[in-house]
């Protein structure tokens, strides 16, 4: 989609990265599209989203050549997701659910102005300072508009097929915030049990596995993997969006609160681990689909989180109580 290069901002002198759109990508965005959408994508403030320092439109070398469409960010000095995973294949449930958290908060705040990211995929989530942080808001929306046929034209598809929503597989036009959430979901399952939920050997495989079938169970392929947690891979990938958490923020707190069950089973003594569960955040988190992005969630679905959030610290100190008395 575009070729990243390493630069120096004179002015301010610091390290940015200035990504180049592909001169046939560009030539179908067009620099008015490009430059509405990544001005958009600028009004972003949040620690766990990758600011964008400027962006332009560069004059081609000859008449016949599309305008360079450009947009600088940060220079990150870390490493992205994909490439962690590259080289470890599996994390830790902990590490794996502190990013997955922070990748939901970051599109929690996307989702309330208005911005669906699109292609969540670990390519785009930069890994920096024991942080999580989601690049390339934007784009995907500009080429969107642009429209399927052109974007076929350069070889281009709309999103990830190992990240894709049903909704995104079959190319419907409706696409919303709950895509993000999907493919969170897929990138969970992913960093936890070492593959995508859904494999096969051609991409019309996978997206039709995308479409028709349910996700393997975590516990089939990882031992250790906690049943609240493939309770919330589960939600997150339902086929139909309105069973699916219906705000990022909603995947936030259930997966707060698996953290919270595993930081609990590290502190208690070896023979009580792995017996510590929650409750199942599907009733906690299910609702009718907001008319559009920016609609809040429901304060109905705020009460039970934090009702369930109750529930599960009283049952965590209760079972703490009686093994220390038991001492």
């Amino acid at each position: 989609m575009a070729t990243v290069y390493l630069a120096r901002d004179l002015k301010h002198g610091r390290l940015v990265a200035i990504k180049v759109l592909r001169a046939e990508l560009a030539h179908v965005l067009g620099p008015e599209r490009f430059l509405r959408e990544i001005e958009i994508a600028a009004r972003l403030q949040h620690p766990l989203i990758l600011a964008v320092f400027d962006s332009g439109a560069a004059t081609p070398p000859s008449e016949d050549s599309a305008r360079c469409l450009w947009y600088a960010m940060p220079f990150i000095a870390g490493e992205s997701l994909r490439d962690r995973l590259n080289r470890e294949k599996q994390l830790s449930v902990e590490e794996a659910v502190r990013i997955a958290c922070e990748v939901a908060q970051a599109l929690g705040c996307a989702h309330a102005q208005g911005v669906i990211h699109r292609d969540i995929k670990p390519e785009n989530i930069l890994l920096s300072d024991g942080h999580a942080l989601v690049a390339d808001f934007g784009i995907a929306k500009a080429l969107v508009t642009a429209g399927d046929q052109r974007l076929t034209e350069t070889g281009w598809s709309m999103g990830t097929p190992p990240y894709m929503s049903p909704e995104q597989a079959q190319g419907l036009e409706n696409i919303d915030h709950r895509s993000d959430i999907y493919a969170v979901g897929c990138m969970i399952f992913e960093m936890i049990s070492g593959r995508p939920p859904f494999v096969g050997n051609s991409v019309g495989k996978v997206i039709m596995q995308h479409i028709q079938s349910p996700p393997p169970k975590l516990k089939e392929l990882r031992d250790d993997a906690p049943e609240a947690l493939d309770e919330i891979i589960r939600q997150a990938l339902a086929k139909d969006r309105a069973a699916r958490f219906q705000t990022a923020d909603a995947m936030t707190e259930a997966l707060r609160l698996v953290a919270a069950a595993e930081t609990l089973e590290r502190a208690l003594p070896s023979g009580t681990r792995n017996k510590v569960t929650l409750p199942t955040p599907a009733a906690a988190s299910v609702a009718p689909a907001p008319a559009a992005v920016t609609t809040p969630a429901p304060n109905r679905d705020r009460r039970l989180l934090i009702a369930v959030g109750a529930l599960a610290f009283v049952a965590i100190a209760a079972l703490v109580f009686v093994l220390l008395t038991r001492k």
